[in-house]
């Protein structure tokens, strides 16, 4: 346990704030209601040696986190865990990867391409978990890779960041309910991701997830400059399991539908 967890996770929220730049509004919105915590954050990769989810979570449980949860999303081609720290004390970490060798072979061989400009070093980094993007890509290269999987399309524009922070709503004082939640948001102008519904999730399943759509920001290509959508807010709510403590784990039905907030 030598990684400085603290540090980690404020270079992960400057760097969110820049790819969500209506974050900190929204955070300004909820503080009237009890204090900002976050529930989890979320980080994507390919499932190539190199950099796998495995590369990204050896930064995490240098710290002093778990794995505790694996999940697998048939449709989108993804694997997934989730880490959990040791104190209980800090946000959850839920790391996916895409299958690439479910798809063509033109899009294996552009990842690989992609991730063979990626040096063994900036994996081993500190900053590797926020690092961005590690490879020069076309916008042409984007869209052939979009055609198939808008979440590899996702990491190759983006690289290596928190897609997304959660709003632990079981720690607001006033605003309970994620009716309420979306309420606020809508109210205040955000979209909110509608992907099987406005909220994910049951809580006989033990976890309610909502989230916003992701901001668009500038992504600078090889040979020119677009707006995508970057990176999201997600609200969770989690409900007490029979020995009386909240629901830690996640619901892969409810996820699968929250990864469409980057959608374009």
């Amino acid at each position: 346990m030598n990684r400085d967890m603290q540090g980690l996770f404020e270079a992960l929220k400057h760097d969110f704030y820049q790819q969500m730049p209506s974050a900190e509004a929204i955070e300004h919105l909820f503080q009237a209601h009890g204090p900002i915590v976050n529930d989890h954050i979320a980080l994507r990769t390919f499932d190539l040696a190199k950099v796998n989810m495995m590369q990204l979570a050896r930064h995490f449980i240098a710290g002093g986190y778990q794995v505790k949860g694996e999940y697998q999303f048939e449709q989108r081609k993804l694997n997934a865990i989730h880490l959990e720290h040791i104190s209980g004390n800090l946000p959850k970490v839920f790391i996916s990867e895409l299958q690439i060798e479910s798809f063509s072979a033109g899009f294996q061989n552009l990842i690989r391409e992609l991730v063979a400009e990626v040096d063994e070093q900036q994996v081993l980094a500190e900053n590797f978990p926020y690092s961005g993007r590690l490879w020069d890509l076309s916008y042409d290269e984007y869209l052939r890779l979009k055609q198939e999987s808008e979440y590899g399309a996702w990491v190759a524009a983006f690289g290596y960041r928190a897609n997304h922070f959660t709003l632990d709503i079981n720690r607001l004082t006033s605003m309970n309910e994620l009716q309420q939640v979306n309420q606020l948001l809508q109210d205040n102008g955000y979209q909110m991701n509608s992907d099987g519904g406005l909220i994910k999730g049951t809580a006989q399943q033990l976890l309610e997830q909502s989230a916003t759509v992701a901001d668009h920001v500038e992504v600078i290509f090889t040979d020119k400059t677009c707006s995508l959508p970057g990176s999201f807010y997600e609200f969770a709510k989690r409900y007490p399991m029979s020995d009386g403590t909240l629901y830690q784990g996640f619901v892969a039905s409810s996820a699968d539908k929250i990864f469409s907030s980057t959608n374009s």
